[in-house]
């Protein structure tokens, strides 16, 4: 169930970034401050986007950036970001990005169905509306955990 990868504590709405490494940095310290990843994770997912380019831009306005496990990753978590001003991340079909989503995972099979789910919402435009409009993390939860029954 993605409830259990994401809670409260691990959302944050309208951040203030300057761009796409902060955008990423200010996203990953939702998991660094709640002992899901280290800080050399959040280093590593700036530079996988560095290296490899704006490929996290993996639907409309949405990212996700995530590193390999052996790069500090504690457990199973997925953060939320809602920025208060787009940031061009370089996808050119799917940018300015919006919305945030840090993947942290131990191995290489355990998020497969974190995911799948993920996708799901991904799909669903009220999911985006909430996204937009929610006051408190515990809005876009109780959508998340509503979802899951």
């Amino acid at each position: 169930m993605l409830s259990s990868y994401i809670n409260e504590n691990l959302i944050r709405l309208n951040v203030l970034a300057k761009d796409w490494e902060d955008a990423i940095r200010k996203a990953g310290s939702a998991l660094l401050e709640n002992n899901k990843i280290t800080e050399s994770y959040i280093d590593a997912m700036v530079e996988s986007k560095r290296e490899f380019g704006p490929y996290i831009v993996i639907t409309k306005h949405v990212a996700l950036p995530h590193a390999r496990p052996e790069m500090g990753a504690k457990e199973l978590a997925i953060g939320i970001t809602t920025l208060k001003n787009p940031i061009e991340f370089g996808n050119k079909a799917n940018d300015p990005v919006k919305y945030v989503f840090c993947l942290s995972a131990k191995d290489g099979e355990s998020h497969i169905q974190a995911m799948s789910e993920l996708a799901e919402l991904l799909e669903e435009e009220k999911f985006y509306s909430i996204l937009d409009n929610a006051k408190e993390p515990s809005e876009i939860m109780d959508y998340i955990r509503e979802n899951e029954k």
